[in-house]
């Protein structure tokens, strides 16, 4: 699992999970978040690196799809930077929300806006597959095509 690095609230229960389940976990986290977010200092590898764009750039390239738990501004961020970069076909992993009591309802309902005002694509909802809970997550991605996609363009 790649994740933010924090080792509190949904963050660092999902890492403790996988760390019980004898799972691999790597954090990663900007320096000047280090002590605001609790880094976890129990994951197999924790990555400081210098900015925010720094974080979510590592991230993406350690990741082989994306799957987004109910989240704050952070995790928003995240999840569309990822959304828009398959949009523009930068890659094509799987993006799976979690949809946790409905948390993704109203982000779901604003993406039909979107393409019914004509600022998108009705195809673009393909870009990100919604489960309604965690045990969907493995048979979905089982059913996910294998991603085509080389990342040259974003390697350092």
């Amino acid at each position: 699992m790649v994740f933010g690095g924090g080792g509190i609230g949904l963050m660092g229960a999902v890492a403790d999970a996988v760390l019980a389940g004898d799972g691999e976990v790597i954090g990663v986290m900007p320096k000047f978040l280090e002590e605001i977010e609790i880094a976890h200092k129990g994951i197999t590898e924790l990555i400081i690196v210098d900015s925010m764009h720094s974080r979510k750039q590592k991230m993406f390239d350690l990741s082989d799809a994306f799957l987004v738990l109910p989240g704050g501004y952070g995790t928003l961020d995240e999840m569309i930077e990822v959304i828009t970069w398959k949009q523009l076909h930068i890659h094509d992993r799987p993006i799976l929300l979690i949809n946790v009591s409905g948390y993704w309802d109203a982000f779901q309902t604003l993406i039909n806006l979107i393409i019914e005002k004509g600022f998108a694509m009705p195809e673009d909802f393909e870009l990100f597959t919604i489960v309604s809970n965690v045990d969907e997550i493995l048979p979905t991605l089982a059913l996910a095509p294998e991603p085509k996609l080389h990342m040259a363009l974003f390697k350092n």
